[in-house]
């Protein structure tokens, strides 16, 4: 029997965090190869010339960029390339995030970092498994490596947050850090600096999100105050605090002040990759569900759209949105599975957590005959080939609207109407 009063917590980081950061710079990278491919016309929204597969690690003013591709630079093709996307601009579009970010500071700064691009061609034998073969039913795409995908989608938040179909502790940790990020941009917290994270304990009641019983966040600032006074914990909470209440529901935010945490380890002046070293990938929990559902265990970022750790995420989390947003469920999700260089998946999941108001199996079948789970398909549908991935590296890549050029097409609800007909 399932609990319907509990405690549920889920955190988030902002883009001053190290490691996302490193998702930062490799998302900038892909966009920058898919920017290319589509200026020079060798990329529409079925085919896809660049792969990618970025990885990035910072630390104390140094900044390491490795992994593998195919597309148009020296870095892959010796000889014949259209566009010279060598290591030189692969740096600058690494200072230039790292200035974007925020950081200036004495052991991290956008023009005093070292910075190594270790970027080589993709391995033949992974690169014959994913290029199209003609097929009798058209030419398709291969997945680019075996797994699962998950997607979520949920109605919890939808009275506080309309559209979002997220787990309300993610949505509201995210949203938390978004708020003091801009204020911090704006120059409203001239005194923070880009590294925090942030914590969010809700409770439920009948199932349903009702409040915070604690708020963590922990922030990076600068040591004194413009007076030249020093900056205490206690400080930072009081001009941080209207900050943080306003990103939460009206009387959400924890009634007791000690209930409410801000750098409980003391100041938070060294921070950023100074701090801790940065890896791309790192935070997967954080970029989808906030551990509230499954993650098939692949990162996202860096990645082109051939690699279904990515793109089938995406698609999951579109059938899943669409399935609440249909009134089908109150929470729904999908699990889709792959074999690299098979296009057709290996498996689809749906389960409605005892929310449905359809046959799960019928709605299994219904939903892959609406939208095929080829990666071919997935990218065409989806309009996935397009510089659109440097916006996902913070505050998670679902629950966001989706945006005029593309961005996070993944959470568009018109499947909608298909699937309200589909089960009438």
């Amino acid at each position: 029997m399932s609990r319907s009063n509990y405690l549920f917590t889920s955190e988030s980081v902002s883009e001053g965090h190290p490691d996302k950061v490193c998702d930062a710079i490799s998302d900038a990278i892909l966009d920058a190869f898919i920017a290319n491919d589509v200026k020079l016309g060798i990329a529409d929204d079925s085919l896809v010339n660049t792969r990618l597969g970025c990885e990035t690690l910072c630390t104390t003013n140094k900044i390491v960029i490795a992994g593998e591709g195919r597309g148009q630079s020296p870095l892959f093709v010796k000889h014949g390339s259209k566009a010279q996307i060598n290591r030189e601009m692969i740096a600058q579009i690494a200072r230039d995030v790292v200035k974007d970010i925020g950081y200036d500071q004495d052991g991290f700064s956008f023009h005093g970092a070292d910075i190594e691009v270790l970027l080589h061609g993709q391995s033949p034998d992974i690169a014959m498994g994913v290029d199209a073969k003609k097929k009798r039913n058209g030419e398709q795409e291969g997945a680019g490596d075996q797994g699962m995908m998950f997607g979520f989608a949920c109605n919890e938040s939808e009275v506080y947050e309309k559209g979002s179909f997220m787990p309300a502790p993610i949505y509201f940790a995210h949203k938390i850090l978004k708020v003091l990020s801009d204020k911090r941009r704006s120059g409203q917290l001239f005194d923070l600096q880009p590294d925090a994270k942030s914590q969010v304990t809700v409770k439920y009641v009948d199932g349903k999100p009702v409040g915070c019983t604690k708020v963590v966040v922990s922030t990076q600032h600068n040591a004194q105050t413009r007076n030249g006074k020093k900056y205490t914990p206690g400080m930072v909470k009081d001009l941080i605090g209207d900050a943080v209440a306003s990103a939460l529901p009206k009387g959400w935010m924890p009634a007791k002040n000690s209930d409410f945490l801000v750098n409980p380890t003391g100041n938070f002046v060294v921070g950023g990759p100074d701090g801790d070293c940065g890896l791309t990938g790192r935070k997967i929990i954080v970029d989808t569900y906030g551990g509230y559902a499954p993650h098939g265990g692949g990162a996202f970022s860096g990645k082109d759209p051939t690699k279904v750790d990515r793109s089938a995420a995406y698609a999951a989390r579109y059938l899943a949105k669409n399935v609440v947003a249909a009134g089908l469920a109150d929470s729904c999700t999908i699990q889709v599975a792959y074999a690299i260089g098979v296009a057709d998946p290996m498996s689809l999941y749906v389960n409605t957590h005892g929310t449905g108001k359809v046959d799960e199996q019928k709605l299994a079948k219904t939903l892959h005959e609406i939208f095929p789970l080829r990666p071919t398909a997935i990218r065409r549908n989806l309009k996935l080939n397009r510089p659109i991935y440097r916006r996902t590296s913070s505050y998670g890549h679902f629950g966001r609207a989706p945006e005029k050029d593309g961005g996070f097409s993944w959470e568009q609800t018109n499947l909608v109407s298909q699937l309200k007909g589909a089960f009438k």
